[in-house]
């Protein structure tokens, strides 16, 4: 069986000898060589051919953007980014991510030999997905219609954070999205592809904290719709979406006619908090067949059980197709127990969600 190579690039002597230690120690996975800056790695690409680049977002000579950027449009090939976990780290890695970057490892700012250590199991999976992920357009470079529709969402965005936000009507529809590996570039293109008064969306993305309000913030500014990171308590309205944050399960309550979000501090499910599956199942509770579900890239099965249960109570459910998934883990999952109702290409299922609310009203 050919092992999967890797290639380390950091600036970090010390990281560079942990993550190779971390690689090493798993039998699929041979770590073939170290740079401490891009143009070191350049030269090593073009001589060792690995099949996954772990990628520093902050080195000397070439910042690790940049050098991503040259990656992708002359060798494209998976790539792990190490970032950190900041505010600056967490803009950079979104960034990395919707350029080409299949997934990120968060670096500690202190002990990182402890720290990267205690989630060797992760990165030698980050690092195993991304071998087998695929490698989808760039992104981050923006069509002509592209640049129209974000300044059409700049006007939209400022009529709708003047108005009245109190008095908007809560509507009984609801749209739940689950996703992990490549699910922020995915979520991205859903949101903009939405309507300023869609009924109310809630997001279960697999991020840590760090990552999910940059993450928030960002696709607010994408997205006709006022998206924000999710808080406890919060009145769920239409025309919002709100984004679990990245240590708490997204529960959705119902009291009246209303909808509520509660956070829940609890355990992971599937290894993973916020979940999924606890979202999904929460929406099937309050929302029954008023809700519609999305399962997109990810790895692993988590939200394929969730989203089995909504389509068991009467919602519509939708799974990203395996063709324009970077991971068709989870919505593979999801087909598999025969939980979607649509099987679709990311470019049709927003426009498949508005049909769909369309139907039911």
């Amino acid at each position: 069986m050919k092992k999967i190579t890797v290639l380390i690039v950091d600036d970090s002597a010390v990281v560079r000898k942990i993550l190779t230690e971390i690689l090493s120690s798993d039998k699929e996975i041979e770590v073939v060589g170290t740079a401490m800056d891009p143009y070191i790695a350049r030269d090593k690409i073009k001589k060792l051919h690995p099949d996954v680049l772990t990628l520093d977002v902050e080195m000397p000579k070439m910042d690790g953007i940049s050098f991503l950027r040259n990656v992708m449009r002359l060798r494209p090939m998976p790539v792990v980014m190490i970032s950190s976990l900041t505010q600056k780290g967490a803009d950079i890695a979104l960034e990395a991510l919707s350029i080409g970057a299949v997934d990120y490892i968060s670096k500690p700012k202190i002990d990182i030999a402890h720290e990267l250590s205690n989630y060797s199991e992760e990165i030698i999976e980050k690092v195993k997905v991304a071998a087998h992920a695929k490698i989808l357009p760039n992104s981050s470079e923006l069509s002509e219609i592209t640049m129209m529709h974000r300044k059409s969402i700049e006007s939209l965005n400022k009529l709708r954070k003047s108005k009245p936000q109190g008095k908007l009507k809560t509507t009984e529809k609801i749209i739940a999205i689950g996703a992990s590996t490549g699910g922020t570039e995915a979520i991205k293109e859903v949101l903009i592809g939405m309507r300023p008064d869609s009924p109310a969306i809630v997001i279960a993305q697999h991020i840590p904290k760090a990552f999910s309000t940059a993450f928030s913030a960002r696709m607010n500014s994408l997205s006709p719709m006022a998206v924000c990171e999710a808080e406890d308590g919060q009145h769920v309205l239409p025309g919002h979406a709100y984004i679990a944050p990245g240590d708490k399960h997204l529960i959705l309550v119902r009291e009246g006619a209303r909808y509520y979000i509660r956070l829940d501090d609890g355990e992971p499910c599937n290894r993973h908090k916020p979940s999924v599956d606890v979202m999904f199942r929460s929406v099937e509770e309050a929302a029954g067949d008023n809700a519609v579900g999305v399962l997109l890239t990810g790895m692993g099965a988590d939200g394929a059980r969730g989203l089995k249960q909504m389509h068991d109570s009467g919602s519509k459910t939708i799974a990203q197709d395996e063709n324009s998934s970077v991971v068709w883990g989870m919505p593979g999952e999801a087909v598999k127990l025969e939980a979607a109702d649509y099987v679709l290409p990311l470019s049709k299922i927003a426009q498949k969600i508005l049909s769909l609310i369309s139907e039911q009203k």
